[in-house]
């Protein structure tokens, strides 16, 4: 699995939060049936590990062809990436699985502080 960067601007002192990337189709499957949350800008899906599974916050990223053709989509993935690394390591949870969807038209286009915000809103609701 990959690691994902940390925050530019984070303190390098403070112990970083272990966030990596899912892989497997069965862990995208398990957190689809799990709590999920829709803004304007991305679908969250987001899932508590059984004890025992692996530790750490791991994400990952998907966008349908309902999204476009796959500059678009891969632009989307791209978007979400960044918001997913700013985001998860202040508000993401130790054991928890989160999927973050791409919308169709407005994931590539909206304003990057929006998304920011949807993603922070869309935490708030899974974790409330």
């Amino acid at each position: 699995m990959t690691d994902l960067k940390p925050p530019v601007g984070s303190d390098l002192g403070t112990p970083a939060v272990s966030v990596c990337v899912l892989t497997k189709r069965a862990d995208f499957v398990r957190a689809s049936y799990a709590r999920r949350q829709g803004t304007p800008g991305i679908h969250l899906q987001g899932r508590k590990r059984a004890e025992g599974e692996a530790e750490g916050i791991r994400v990952g990223f998907t966008c349908s062809k309902k999204v476009g053709n796959a500059v678009a989509r891969n632009r989307a993935k791209r978007r979400l990436r960044e918001v997913a690394r700013i985001v998860l390591p202040e508000m993401g949870r130790d054991g928890w699985d989160y999927v973050l969807v791409g919308r169709k038209d407005l994931t590539a286009t909206l304003p990057f502080d929006t998304l920011v915000a949807d993603l922070r809103r869309a935490m708030n609701k899974v974790h409330g």
